[in-house]
């Protein structure tokens, strides 16, 4: 038997209004159809070469291409290029092994959050994933708002369009946000062949400026000269440089985003014939591959687009307002190749950061659905598309104007929750090689956590931008998550019922009669317990000897758990009295799916018998909300009243 209220949309009386109609629309249409973080992964889908995914991890991680050097040279000053390689460093021998051990662990796109999931259980489980999805929802929402932002800025710098849009960079952002919105409304399809496109044109074009870039630097050897100089006059010697760069590293913290992308498109990712959904052998090689492939790129285009900015952008045209802000490789473009060759760089640019605002829109409704309804903790709304696309692009007009649509702004917000995630990866892995007695992977896992915890602290004391955001998703998402799951506490939520031979065999023989069970919370279970329960149930209900009964408890495993399948095993008590134990997540629901699976089963109505719950009604109800146990009787019979609208088929409850 399994429970309905998450298959279908909840039915209103009366016919709906159009506009209720179209927003409720399809439920689940694009569950598993976005491209970008955490889509969940087609039960036939074929899946696509390594590489030809990777360009869908890129529209997010190359893009940062976009704004990434300007951020850095205002970070670093001249420093730049040498915090950068620390960046680097920090890249292929921190993060890349740390994925690479998620990739081998997570290898269905659920990412580094599903394995803390798996090591932590009950509430503070819960809580903790909560917490996770507030700083996750804060990088996609920013990824969003801040690459519309750096959107608009490479169009309103163009010397084509710059005397005709100056001053409008915050509606042109808005402008962006909302046709993501509009797209998103009206239905988006996983476009992988569109990212390969962009991605392709894009690094293209990024070599291209790279390449005239270094040109123009080695034809001019006293760049570098003024360069080493002006750096030797400001952080002196080369210790000091590094050990700054190691002090500035968390302020260039954006190159490291695209990590948790990488792994959580692993479905669409196609592997070998033999591979299995227990072990996808080549669906984990490859995707490896894609995570190394990836991060060699971007540690290349990072460090030698650190150094050419540096070296031939003036400090002053970073700053806010500057033609280099938040641009820095379009002005080269512009600069060197011409206004032709630095406009099609701009649309370039436009479009990969558009599109990597649509990947982390996809990700976020995927990555709410992935957790939240397995924790009742979603209000029905929330299960559709289009409800949700309106929330999030309202958030991201509020982030936007909070921000002021500045690319500068946001940097710390977005750093946040990239370096939340990493760090939250760095400590799985870490626990996860503990737990596997691997010493020295469990050392250097938690050196990489360390590395990451220490970032994400500097990170968060320099720039509280993020963390308050990230504050406010949490509070915001267990809020909303809490009374979701308050409002939903009647529904049937278990999922089938399983019984033994011996416990079918026991309600085989109470079929011919009336079905009656007696609910026991189990205590010592002695002979006295159940002699004494029996007694109090008869004189209670009117029974006399000859009417058959048997026994049920419950043991609750999780209660924070909202759905489960419910086991029922039947055993024989000091040779005389016969009882079916159950386990479940809630006694009062795990009582209700039995009686109604063996209403199914037998064709007869069974009864149930309860003693009246001592204590406080409210302090039961929140026994049962927190723990599963508590004011048991009433709350069975809510939940078969919503279980089975039809009173004459409902299974019937007594309290004594």
């Amino acid at each position: 038997m399994a429970a309905t209220s998450e298959t279908s949309a909840p039915v209103e009386e009366g016919a709906p209004g159009r506009l209720q109609t179209w927003l409720l629309a399809g439920l689940s249409d694009m569950a598993g159809h976005q491209p970008g973080p955490h889509a969940a992964p087609e039960p036939a889908h074929k899946g696509q070469r390594w590489w030809r995914v990777m360009c869908l991890t890129g529209v997010d991680y190359f893009s940062t291409l976009g704004y990434q050097p300007g951020i850095a040279a205002l970070a670093a000053g001249l420093l730049s290029p040498i915090a950068t390689v620390v960046l680097v460093i920090v890249t292929l021998a921190g993060a890349l092994p740390v994925y690479r051990r998620v990739a081998s662990e997570s290898p269905h796109g659920e990412g580094s959050i599903a394995m803390l999931e798996r090591l932590l259980s009950f509430w503070q489980g819960k809580l903790f994933v909560l917490a996770l999805l507030g700083f996750a929802a804060t990088d996609f929402l920013i990824t969003i708002t801040l690459s519309a932002a750096d959107a608009s800025t490479h169009l309103v710098e163009n010397p084509h369009f710059a005397n005709a849009l100056a001053g409008h960079q915050m509606v042109i952002t808005l402008a962006l946000v909302a046709l993501l919105g509009a797209v998103f409304l009206k239905g988006f399809l996983e476009a992988i062949g569109v990212a390969v496109v962009l991605v392709g044109l894009y690094l293209a074009l990024n070599v291209v400026v790279v390449g005239v870039g270094l040109y123009h630097v080695l034809s001019a050897p006293h760049l570098v000269t003024d360069w080493t100089s002006g750096l030797t006059a400001e952080r002196g010697n080369v210790f000091m440089m590094v050990g700054v760069s190691l002090v500035i590293f968390p302020k260039l913290a954006l190159g490291l985003s695209g990590f948790e992308t990488g792994v959580a498109v692993m479905p669409h990712v196609k592997g070998d014939e033999g591979d299995t959904e227990d072990k996808p052998t080549g669906r984990i090689r490859d995707t490896k591959k894609l995570l190394t492939t990836a991060a060699l790129i971007m540690s290349v285009f990072l460090i030698t687009t650190s150094f050419i900015t540096t070296v031939l952008i003036p400090k002053q045209d970073f700053q806010t307002g500057g033609p280099a802000n938040g641009r820095a490789l379009a002005y080269l473009a512009h600069q060197y190749l011409g206004s032709g060759f630095g406009t099609a760089y701009d649309f370039s640019t436009i479009a990969i950061l558009w599109f990597a605002g649509a990947s982390a829109m996809a990700g976020l409704l995927n990555l709410m659905p992935r957790y939240l309804p397995r924790y009742g903790m979603a209000p029905h709304w929330a299960r559709a598309v289009r409800p949700m696309v309106l929330v999030f692009t309202l958030v991201a007009f509020l982030v936007t104007w909070i921000f002021d649509a500045n690319v500068d702004k946001q940097g710390g917000a977005y750093a946040t929750g990239v370096l939340v995630l990493m760090s939250s990866a760095a400590v799985a892995v870490t626990i996860s090689a503990h737990r596997s007695h691997q010493r020295k992977w469990t050392a250097g896992f938690g050196t990489i956590a360390v590395v990451f915890l220490y970032t994400t602290v500097v990170n968060i004391a320099e720039r509280p931008d993020g963390v308050k955001i990230g504050a406010c998703f949490i509070a915001g998402i267990v809020l909303i998550s809490l009374l979701s799951r308050l409002a939903r506490s009647f529904e049937l939520r278990v999922t089938s019922v399983e019984m033994d031979d011996l416990a079918t065999r026991f309600v085989r023989d109470i079929a011919s009669r009336r079905i009656r069970f007696i609910a026991n919370e189990p205590d010592r279970r002695d002979l006295a317990e159940y002699r004494d329960k029996v007694k109090q149930i008869r004189y209670d209900n009117d029974l006399g000897p000859e009417d058959d009964v048997v026994f049920v408890e419950v043991t609750v495993r999780d209660p924070s758990e909202f759905e489960s399948a419910v086991t029922v095993r039947g055993e024989v008590m000091h040779e005389r009295y016969r009882v079916l134990t159950l386990d479940g997540t809630s006694v009062p629901n795990s009582l209700a799916a039995l009686l109604l699976h063996v209403r199914d089963t037998t064709g007869c109505k069974p009864h149930i018998y309860f003693e009246w719950t001592e204590g406080s009604p409210f302090a039961n109800f929140l026994r049962f909300f927190l723990f599963g146990h508590g004011e048991v009787a009433p709350v069975t019979r809510e939940v078969l009243r919503e279980a089975e609208p039809d009173p004459k088929r409902r299974p019937r409850v007594h309290v004594g």
